[in-house]
């Protein structure tokens, strides 16, 4: 009965090595994954200050390009606001021009009359200037 005691007591230490061994392969495959998992988080950590970097940059680019942008709608708001002014004066000058064609046709409406009485006295002026002149020359032409 000792030998079976002994037997077991040294096929619980075979079994205890393997275990051992079996243990320390898995812990140093396990080691070997963590060390890739800390190389890839290195690279991964590298990756992400150069994102940072870029987006910073990004950032101060975009920013300067709306005081661009907002410096360029000022000055385009000030050539609307002279476009504006101008679209104004011309109404105004059209309305004068108006006014002036209104009131040149009303005085002409009301002094109709009197122009159709210088047109008639200057036909007869001219008629009687005409026959003056054929009076002379017929003078001319007896002599």
């Amino acid at each position: 009965m000792i030998i079976i005691l002994y037997l077991s007591i040294a096929l619980i230490a075979i079994a205890f090595t393997i275990l051992v061994i079996y243990v320390s392969k898995t812990l140093n495959a396990l080691q070997g994954t963590l060390t890739n998992v800390a190389s890839t988080l290195s690279a991964l950590e590298k990756q992400m200050e150069g994102i940072t970097s870029e987006t910073t940059q990004l950032l101060h680019k975009t920013n300067n390009l709306a005081e661009d942008i907002q410096q360029k709608s000022e000055k385009l708001n000030s050539v609307v606001d002279s476009v504006k002014d101008i679209g104004t004066t011309i109404q105004q000058l059209n309305q004068s021009v108006k006014n002036v064609t209104t009131s040149v046709a009303t005085n002409l409406e009301q002094n109709q009359d009197k122009v159709n009485q210088i047109a008639q006295w200057s036909n007869a002026v001219i008629e009687l200037w005409s026959r003056w002149k054929q009076k002379k020359e017929s003078k001319q032409v007896g002599e």
